[in-house]
């Protein structure tokens, strides 16, 4: 079983949007606000609290630390968990919550303490450049699939094949429930630390983070058919200039770059590129 430490503070927005990176970087995932609040947890076996409390103090930012275990998620989430509404495209809900009509695609999602429920400002982005892209019968890999819930979309688009990746046996097994909520049939998931060769996908989610996304952009440009459509985030605004010269050199074109509270979500297009071998 495994338990989780989540780390409670509140600071000015410019503040948490550091923190939270600087934290990302360092393992922990699932970060998300309530009421002025920022929530960030790691896995209990990974938290390294003197190096959290350097990153705390050079900030000046008092914290608190909860530990989340893996039973006690389900209770949690359904206490506080509210509906998404993506514009009027997407709703992604708990399953004791109610439709909505007007929602052209309803999502049901346990999250758990797997990352992707639409809280978190980069799953809404990626999902509002989701809505963009044709997806009718293409070949789509969901890198960090977390809750599944990007996979899930795609099939509801019109994907033919989605494979979801994730590191985490617990996203693995979160994955699966949520893939069986919404009657999903062309979604496999697999558990793996890397982008590993697959059959090449025409679409690639890739919802992670910085460190991750630069260490596996040859795995991923790998998987790409000529032309393939990318989404990059789990990045912030400050990532930006970092990762746009690694994007380039791997022959990933960036057309698109939306922004949501100090977030972004790149969309990208792939064509080959003799920098990187």
């Amino acid at each position: 079983m495994t338990n989780y430490i989540s780390v409670h503070f509140k600071s000015i927005p410019a503040q948490s949007e550091m923190i939270t990176a600087l934290l990302m970087d360092m393992g922990f995932e699932a970060a998300e606000e309530q009421d002025h609040e920022t929530i960030i947890s790691i896995k209990e076996d990974q938290f390294d609290e003197p190096a959290l409390k350097e990153v705390m103090e050079f900030f000046g930012v008092t914290y608190s630390l909860a530990t989340v275990a893996q039973q006690n998620w389900n209770a949690q989430w359904e206490s506080s968990f509210e509906p998404v509404i993506v514009d009027d495209f997407a709703l992604i809900r708990a399953s004791f919550h109610a439709e909505k009509a007007a929602v052209k695609h309803d999502i049901i999602i346990t999250p758990k303490m797997s990352f992707g429920t639409g809280h978190h400002a980069t799953t809404f982005l990626m999902i509002q450049l989701m809505r963009d892209i044709d997806f009718a019968s293409r070949q789509v890999i969901d890198f960090g699939t977390g809750t599944g819930v990007l996979a899930i979309l795609a099939e509801k688009l019109g994907a033919a094949n989605i494979l979801g990746i994730d590191n985490d046996e617990w996203s693995i097994n979160n994955g699966q429930e949520n893939i069986a909520a919404n009657n999903s049939q062309h979604i496999q998931l697999e558990m793996a630390n890397e982008m590993l060769h697959h059959e090449k996908a025409d679409i690639i989610l890739a919802n992670i983070n910085l460190n991750v996304i630069v260490a596996n952009l040859v795995k991923i440009r790998a998987a790409c058919k000529e032309n393939a459509t990318v989404l990059f985030s789990g990045l912030m605004t400050a990532d930006e200039p970092i990762i746009e010269p690694h994007l380039t050199a791997a022959g990933f074109h960036i057309k698109r770059i939306e922004h949501r509270n100090g977030w972004i979500a790149l969309l990208t297009i792939f064509s080959f590129s003799p920098a990187l071998n």
